[in-house]
């Protein structure tokens, strides 16, 4: 029986006891309640203690604080509290109202006891009392912290942005994770909200104020009206019972009231003080000997001053000096010894040394306020660039570091891959590049120049010319999309490079659980983690998406179940098992695929100019041939390219990859296909023949 009992106390406990959500509800209905029902004296006192106790918590909660995030309940307490005092004050109002001709107990002991004790027994100097603390608390605490946090909200949500940027710039850099950047936008969206709320809230402790005057006044007038009139009390024992009763019940709400205003006023000037409260201005006020010497000097004059009582003057003037004295002997922040410049401490390691940067960014120092300043696009245009590769390509990239090389020219910017230079070029920070799409020359006023990304001819103009680039036809960039895009198609064509073994394991382990198996099959019976990387990267270097990765896994394990062990012949059957991917890339405008196919005597020649093993062949063409397909490939792409068209050169299986290699020295984004990697389904269309 007693166990059971035990067991049914526990559950009620964790269902309604402090801390949980249906015990912090029943507390806001107790609260709105004690507006409406009468309370007997005693659960009136033990309020009124609760009330004072919470408010001495709050204060010492607000003194050791760390920072004022630590506190993001502050504000619905705050409320809270408020809410407690008025209904308080409330439920002692009908008390002093309807009990009060009963004598000094009828609100209860503890309005009893602030209203005999703090007043003295004269009911004047508890009426000025309450004034003094009422007028303290309103016009000096409560409006001070209420413009603090006015100020700070307003602060706040005026510099988001600049530090949302920031931030997207640390990860963009690579200085931070994305997992650290998650958390640090949540600490700003919690540090805006925060100092919002507070703006608010302190307006409740303004209002608690002014209601404590008024709930005073009607108590007063009121009960010398219900005393003389109903009672039929003498004027005098009317007004001294009824005024201690007031003055005790104003005072015992006012003091808690100043002690929360003085707990925010302590959050919201807190600010960016380091530590607890108490630290920081043991810290600041005794941390240099100097400042505390000075006070002993005038505490010292201020003694020696005839009228002025010299005991108290000395004592302080002693324990300055005294202060002064200890800290000169022993200062909080000791300088370094000669023998050890400040230097060596923070020197990184040797190791840091080896580290490279996967991607790099260099900018001249005219250019640092694309990544910087008021409008960083370049930061999240980089970021957009991650994404789109990531969706696009299935890879990843590395972080890019942004940083600025005072070797550069100042309108100068270098993008380095591994550390080795990728390409670079300029850019006019305060202009807007413009093209025409058609390729025809510009007849604007600006400085003529070649777009980095593909040496289109384009134009520096002033941003003033806009709408008459835009109006007639030409395409209009601004500087740092025109960076953005030559850092994309640099990215594209070193993606092989960037997948790296880690890279790759990290793509495999990312696999659904699903496709796990076929890895436990695949690696390293058919092939290594090393091989894979490598069809990877071929599959990159010729700008095949790598996304669908459970088909290529399958392709690799279909040619190893095959007996092929050459790399160009695994790759050759992974392309073909991503023939709808590879059509569907190569779809023209017209929904068909535009095909440019080798002539059945160029088929013979390379096929016959094959030599060695079949897993380790090579072309043997001789030189004065080779130019010849070049020269006759350059008319036929041309041609093609001048009547809108994009083809792609068709060639057998056997020879594709070999033709590819030659194809890519002089046209490198001219897609190179097998027969077997055009879709059944795909429609096509013959444009011309080389």
């Amino acid at each position: 029986m007693s166990g059971s009992l035990t067991a049914s106390l526990g559950d009620f406990q964790r269902r309604f006891g402090p801390g949980t959500d249906v015990g912090l509800a029943l507390g806001v209905v107790a609260l709105l309640s004690v507006l409406i029902l009468p309370l007997p004296a005693v659960v009136l006192d033990l309020g009124l203690a609760l009330s004072v106790t919470m408010a001495v918590l709050v204060l010492m909660v607000a003194m050791f604080l760390a920072k004022p995030l630590d506190f993001t309940s502050f504000p619905t307490l705050l409320l809270l509290t408020t809410l407690l005092r008025l209904s308080l004050n409330v439920a002692t109002t009908r008390l002093i109202l309807s009990q009060g001709h009963e004598g000094a107990n009828a609100a209860g002991h503890v309005v009893a006891a602030f209203g005999g004790f703090l007043m003295g027994g004269d009911v004047l100097i508890g009426l000025i009392l309450f004034a003094i603390l009422l007028v303290v608390n309103f016009m000096v605490i409560t409006k001070g912290s209420s413009r603090i946090a006015e100020v700070a909200a307003r602060f706040s949500l005026d510099a988001m942005p600049g530090k949302q940027m920031a931030i997207d710039a640390d990860m963009s850099s690579g200085l931070i994770d994305e997992a650290t950047a998650r958390r640090r936008r949540k600490e700003l969206e919690a540090e805006s909200g925060f100092y919002g709320a507070m703006d608010g809230a302190a307006k409740f402790v303004r209002g608690d104020a002014i209601a404590g005057l008024i709930i005073t006044s009607i108590n007063i007038v009121g009960g010398l009206a219900i005393g003389l009139g109903r009672h039929g009390m003498p004027f005098m024992e009317a007004a001294s019972t009824y005024t201690t009763l007031t003055v005790g019940d104003g005072l015992v709400s006012q003091i808690p009231a100043l002690l929360v205003s003085t707990a925010a006023g302590i959050v919201v000037t807190k600010g960016g003080m380091e530590g607890t409260a108490d630290a920081a201005l043991i810290r600041q006020l005794g941390g240099n000997p100097k400042p505390l010497a000075m006070a002993a000097g005038a505490a010292l004059v201020l003694a020696l001053m005839p009228g002025l009582p010299a005991l108290p003057f000395l004592a302080l003037s002693g324990l300055a000096g005294g202060g002064a004295w200890l800290r000169h002997k022993s200062p909080l922040d000791p300088p370094a010894p000669p023998s050890a410049p400040p230097a060596a401490k923070g020197e990184p390691p040797v190791s840091e040394a080896l580290r490279i940067d996967m991607i790099r960014l260099e900018l001249g120092y005219a250019l640092l306020v694309l990544a910087g300043g008021e409008n960083p696009r370049l930061t999240e245009q980089i970021r957009q660039i991650r994404r789109a590769l990531a969706s696009e390509m299935g890879v990843v990239i590395p972080p890019v570091r942004i940083q600025d090389n005072m070797q550069l020219g100042s309108d100068a910017y270098c993008v380095r891959i591994k550390e080795i230079e990728a390409g670079r070029g300029e850019l006019r920070p305060a202009a807007l590049l413009v093209m025409d799409p058609k390729g025809a020359p510009l007849d604007l006023p600006g400085e003529a120049t070649q777009e980095p990304a593909f040496n289109l001819p384009a134009m520096w103009i002033d941003p003033s010319l806009r709408e008459e680039a835009v109006f007639r036809g030409c395409t209009v960039v601004d500087p740092a999309s025109v960076l953005a895009t030559h850092l994309t198609e640099l990215i594209r064509q070193n993606l092989p490079e960037l997948l790296s073994f880690a890279e790759t394991q990290k793509l495999l382990d990312d696999l659904p659980r699903e496709q796990q198996k076929l890895i436990a099959e695949l690696i390293p019976q058919h092939i290594s983690v090393g091989g894979v990387q490598r069809v990877l990267q071929m599959l990159l270097a010729e700008r095949v998406s790598i996304r669908d990765l459970p088909t290529i896994l399958e392709g690799i394990q279909e040619a190893g179940a095959g007996q092929i062990r050459s790399m160009t012949a695994i790759l050759g059957h992974v392309r073909t098992r991503l023939a709808r991917q590879i059509s569907d890339a190569h779809l023209g405008p017209g929904g068909y695929v535009p095909l440019v196919t080798l002539s059945p005597e160029w088929e013979s020649e390379f096929a016959t100019a094959l030599v060695g093993p079949l897993e380790d062949q090579h072309l043997a063409m001789s030189p004065s041939r080779l130019s010849e397909f070049i020269q006759k490939l350059k008319s036929v792409f041309n041609t093609a390219a001048a009547s809108g068209d994009a083809p792609v050169l068709l060639t057998g299986s056997q020879i594709r990859f070999h033709v590819r290699a030659i194809v890519e020295r002089v046209r490198p984004l001219t897609p190179v296909l097998a027969q077997t990697e055009i879709s059944p389904r795909a429609r096509i269309r013959t444009v011309g023949t080389l």
